[in-house]
């Protein structure tokens, strides 16, 4: 995943000029840094994502990791509702996974920024998930959500795996938002 780009590198993905591109860096519009010493421009992942959402340009092949992608495992009806509502399909792309071997496949294919694991699924496969995902490096940085019921809240188990806990009952739109602030500081766009 590339994290900064050059001017001819922005061009082709804007499908514009590159002096188009240093017009655009000149007058403050796409903001960015010059390499000491050189008049050679550098733009920041983020801060070209950025630009493009604000002009509503097609975000090409930066779309993927533009967006925020959410992996829902053995999560009901109510909740998965609940978040679509919340996060825009635009920005948020949301699969589901009712078993743990899903939840592998698709974590593999997605590449999620978070996973919401719901214990109702079992308490015992639902650690396996978040288990396996912290062992593999691949997702060191995924934001782990576990909801949990009034017994999972009782009983004792390692919640330094989780990045954070729901105890349900909880209202979809506090998760939704929640969701929505840790992919945004995870992909830097806030």
């Amino acid at each position: 995943m590339r994290t900064i780009f050059t001017t001819g590198q922005v061009a082709k993905i804007c499908k514009v000029a590159p002096r188009t591109v240093s017009k655009w860096f000149d007058s403050g519009r796409l903001r960015g840094y010059r390499i000491p010493g050189s008049q050679d421009r550098r733009i920041p992942r983020e801060h070209l994502i950025r630009f493009l959402k604000e002009h509503g340009m097609p975000l090409g092949e930066l779309e993927d990791e533009a967006m925020g992608k959410i992996l829902l495992v053995g999560v009901d009806t109510q909740v998965q509702n609940g978040l679509r509502e919340i996060l825009p399909a635009e920005d948020f792309k949301l699969e589901l996974a009712q078993s743990g071997f899903e939840a592998g496949i698709q974590a593999e294919s997605l590449h999620p920024d978070c996973v919401v694991v719901d214990f109702a699924m079992g308490r015992n496969e639902a650690l396996m998930i978040a288990q396996n995902l912290r062992k593999n490096g691949d997702y060191t940085d995924t934001v782990l959500i576990a909801l949990l019921s009034d017994e999972d809240t009782a009983s004792g188990f390692d919640r330094t795996i989780f990045n954070e806990t729901f105890r349900k009952p909880f209202d979809s739109a506090l998760l939704g938002e929640r969701v929505r602030t840790l992919v945004s500081r995870k992909k830097q766009l806030v």
